[in-house]
C-alpha cells in the first residue's frame, strides 16, 4: 500500500516546482525558440502538469479518513535564528489541495486561452514566463504550512500582478498608463502588506512559532475575545482587505483591467483575489476567537458586495464591469466568513473560479472579434456572429446571476441562508439587495453586448475566436453549470459532499465558536424563493430596460442625474484619495524633501564644500609655483618669522 506522506513527498515538489521551470526556460531560452506556439505550450504543459499532480493527490485523500488526511512535507530548514525556525514545507490537507486544484485546473485552461488571445504579441514569450511565475508563487501561497512562507508566496503573487497589469507597459489607459495601473496595484497591496506584517509580528510574540500547526493549537487554548487575537486578526484582515479588493483597498482591482484580459481572468477568478480569502479561512481559529473582528469582517464584506455592485449598474467598458462585479463577489465570500461560514465562502470562491473565468474569457473572446473594442454602447447584436461565445457567456450571466441549477445559485443561496440563520438580518438584507443588482448589471452587460440593434462601426467584421480560445469557455461553462452539485442538501443524491470535505478543517474553528448550522426546512425554501425572485426582477428589468425600453434607463439616469454622476465616477473614491493621500505626499515630497532637504541641505553642504576646498586648494597652489625666487622669498620670510618669534621670547 503506497504511504500517502511518501507520495506527496515525492509529487508535491515537482507541482511546484513545474511552473518555476516554466518560467525560467521561457524568461532565460525563450527568445531562441523559433516557434512562438513553443513557449505557450511548455507554459500551458507545465501548469497542466501540476493540476495532474494535485488532482492524484485529491484522489489519495479521498481514501483517507477524514481526521487523517494533514499531511506536512518538510523540505528544508530556511531560517533559524534564536527561537525562530522557519521551514520550506508544504501542508497538504482538505483546503490546500482544494485551492490547488482551483489554481492549476482554472490557471491552465487560461493559459491555453492565452495561446490563441497573444498571438503575435512581441512579448509572447516574456508574457508566458509571467503567467508560470504567477501559478508558482499561488502555490506557494496555498501550499505553505508557516505565515512567513505563506508570505512569500503574497509577495510573489504582488510581484508578478504588477509584472502583468503593466505588461503593455507603453499603451494608454484611462488618466495615463497601464503602468500607472500596475503602480496602483502594487501600492494599494503594500498597504495590506504592512497589516499582514504587523499580524505575523504579534502572532511570533505571542505564541513563538509562525507554524500553522503550533500557532492554532496554542490559540485554541485561550478564551474567545481575548484582545491580542482581535489586534492579531485585525491586523490579519486588513491584508486580506489589500489582495482581495475590500473596502477602503478596492480601487486598484478595476484598473487592473489594463492588463490583457488573460490576466484579468487569472487575477479575477482563480489566483490573487482569492489569496485573501483562503487566508482568513486557514486562520479561521483564530477569526473565531475574535468576534469583533468577525462582525468587522461581515461588515466590510457587505459595504464592498453593496458598494461595487452599484458601480457596476452603470459602467460601459465590458472588462470594468466584470471587475466590479468581482469586487461584489469577494464581499459576499468576507460576509460568509464574517458569519463563520467558512466552508460556504470557500465553496463560492471556487463556483465563482468557474463562471468569472468563463466570463472574462469570454469578454476577451468580444474584444478580440472587435478589434480591441471594450465599451459595450459600441457592440450589440453579436449573438449570431458569435454564437459559441454568446452562449458560454450567456450560461456565466445566469451562473453568478444566482439561477438554479447552476453553480452560482448554490454557493449564493447558502451564503444568504448562513447570514440569515445565524441572526444577522441586516447583511441578509444588505446581502438580498447585492443579489438584485448583479443580475440587473449582468443582464445589462449581456443584452447590450450581445442583442439588439447593431452599434459597431462599419468596417468591423466580427468573427468567432479561434478554438484554443472557445475549447476553455466549453470546459469552464461546463463547469460552471455543475459544480454546484458538490453542495446538496444531505438526504438529496450524494449530499453536500464539499462541505463534508472541507468539515475537518474548520473542526477547531467550530470548536471555539457555534458555526452557522445546516439548511434545511420550509425558512430555508422560503428565502430560497426569494431569491431566485429577486434575481429574476433584476433579469426581466435588465433585458426589457436594455432591449425594449432603452428609454427608462435614459430617464432615469437624467431625473437622478447626482445618482447617476455619483456611480458613473465610482462614488469618487479615487479622487478622495488623490486629494487626501497622493497630491499631500506629492507635493510635500517635492516641497520638502525635494527643495528643503536635497536641495537646500544636501546640495549646499555638497557645492558649497566643493567650493571650500577649491579654496584652501588655489591658496595651497601659491607655495607650489615653480619658481626658484618664490621658493627664496618664503624661505627668508620663514626665516624672519622664526627669528622674530625666538627674540620676543
Amino acid at each position: 500500500m503506497v504511504d500517502p506522506l511518501a507520495m506527496a513527498h515525492e509529487v508535491i515538489g515537482i507541482a511546484v516546482a513545474l511552473p518555476l521551470v516554466g518560467f525560467l526556460v521561457n524568461g532565460l531560452l525563450g527568445r531562441w525558440v523559433r516557434r512562438e506556439s513553443a513557449s505557450g505550450v511548455l507554459g500551458s504543459a507545465a501548469v497542466g502538469g501540476a493540476f495532474l499532480i494535485a488532482l492524484a493527490l485529491f484522489v489519495e485523500l479521498l481514501g483517507q479518513p477524514a481526521g487523517e488526511r494533514v499531511h506536512v512535507v518538510q523540505l528544508y530548514q530556511w531560517i533559524g535564528a534564536g527561537a525562530l525556525r522557519v521551514n520550506v514545507a508544504f501542508q497538504v490537507d482538505q483546503l490546500s489541495v482544494l485551492m490547488m486544484l482551483i489554481v492549476t485546473g482554472v490557471g491552465f485552461l487560461i493559459h491555453v486561452y492565452s495561446m490563441g488571445y497573444m498571438h503575435g504579441d512581441p512579448g509572447y514569450r516574456r508574457f508566458f514566463a509571467y503567467l508560470n511565475l504567477f501559478i508558482f508563487a499561488m502555490l506557494i501561497l496555498v501550499l505553505a504550512d508557516n505565515f512567513l512562507l505563506l508570505f512569500l508566496g503574497w509577495e510573489g503573487v504582488g510581484l508578478c500582478s504588477y509584472l502583468l497589469i503593466g505588461f503593455w507597459y507603453d499603451r494608454k489607459f484611462e488618466k495615463g498608463t497601464t503602468a500607472d495601473a500596475a503602480k496602483k496595484a502594487f501600492i494599494m497591496n503594500r498597504i495590506g502588506d504592512f497589516g499582514f506584517l504587523t499580524g505575523m509580528f504579534l502572532i511570533f510574540a505571542t505564541f513563538g512559532s509562525l507554524d500553522f500547526q503550533t500557532v492554532f493549537a496554542r490559540a485554541s487554548g485561550l478564551g474567545a475575545g481575548t484582545p491580542v487575537i482581535f489586534w492579531i486578526t485585525l491586523a490579519l484582515f486588513l491584508g486580506a482587505t489589500g489582495k482581495s479588493a475590500q473596502i477602503p483597498l478596492f480601487v486598484w482591482l478595476p484598473d487592473a483591467m489594463a492588463g490583457p484580459t488573460p490576466v484579468s481572468a487569472l487575477i479575477h477568478a482563480a489566483t490573487m483575489v482569492t489569496a485573501g480569502l483562503y487566508m482568513v479561512a486557514r486562520c479561521s481559529v483564530l477569526f473565531a476567537l475574535a468576534p469583533m473582528t468577525l462582525s468587522i469582517v461581515a461588515a466590510v464584506g457587505a459595504a464592498t458586495a453593496l458598494v461595487a455592485a452599484s458601480i457596476g449598474l452603470v459602467q460601459n467598458d465590458i472588462k470594468k464591469v466584470l471587475a466590479y462585479s468581482t469586487v461584489s463577489q469577494l464581499g459576499y465570500m468576507f460576509l460568509a466568513m464574517g458569519v463563520g461560514a467558512f466552508g460556504a465562502g470557500m465553496f463560492h470562491v471556487t463556483m465563482h473560479a468557474f463562471f468569472k473565468a468563463l466570463l472574462f474569457l469570454g469578454s476577451g473572446a468580444v474584444i478580440h472579434a472587435m478589434h480591441d473594442e471594450q465599451d459595450i454602447r459600441k457592440m450589440g447584436g453579436l449573438g449570431p456572429e458569435l454564437p459559441l461565445t454568446s452562449k458560454t457567456f450567456l450560461l456565466g450571466t445566469c451562473a453568478i446571476a444566482g439561477i438554479p441549477p447552476l453553480s452560482g445559485f448554490f454557493s449564493k443561496d447558502e451564503i444568504l441562508w448562513k447570514t440569515f440563520s445565524g441572526g444577522h438580518t441586516l447583511l441578509w438584507l444588505a446581502g438580498l439587495a447585492g443579489a438584485a443588482m448583479t443580475a440587473l448589471y449582468m443582464f445589462r452587460l449581456y443584452t447590450l453586448t450581445f442583442s439588439g440593434a447593431k452599434r459597431w462601426e462599419a468596417g468591423k467584421h466580427p468573427h468567432e475566436a479561434p478554438r484554443t480560445m472557445t475549447a476553455p469557455l466549453v470546459v469552464l461553462a461546463v463547469l460552471s453549470a455543475i459544480g454546484g452539485f458538490v453542495w446538496l442538501p444531505e438526504n438529496i443524491l450524494w449530499g453536500n459532499a464539499m462541505e463534508r470535505w472541507l468539515e475537518p478543517v474548520f473542526e477547531r474553528a467550530r470548536a471555539v465558536m457555534p458555526l452557522p448550522g445546516d439548511g434545511g426546512g420550509t425558512a430555508e425554501a422560503v428565502l430560497m424563493a426569494l431569491s431566485v425572485a429577486v434575481a429574476g426582477t433584476g433579469i426581466w428589468l435588465g433585458r426589457r430596460w436594455y432591449l425594449s425600453r432603452p428609454d427608462v434607463p435614459e430617464a432615469l439616469s437624467r431625473r437622478f442625474a447626482w445618482a447617476y454622476r455619483l456611480l458613473l465616477n465610482k462614488y469618487y473614491v479615487d479622487e478622495a484619495y488623490d486629494a487626501a493621500f497622493v497630491r499631500p505626499l506629492v507635493g510635500g515630497s517635492e516641497k520638502l524633501l525635494w527643495r528643503g532637504i536635497d536641495a537646500g541641505v544636501i546640495d549646499w553642504c555638497i557645492d558649497n564644500g566643493a567650493r571650500l576646498i577649491g579654496w584652501v586648494s588655489g591658496a595651497l597652489r601659491m607655495v607650489q609655483t615653480g619658481i626658484a625666487r618664490s621658493y627664496v622669498l618664503v624661505f627668508m620670510i620663514g626665516v624672519v618669522v622664526i627669528l622674530g618669534w625666538m627674540l620676543a621670547r
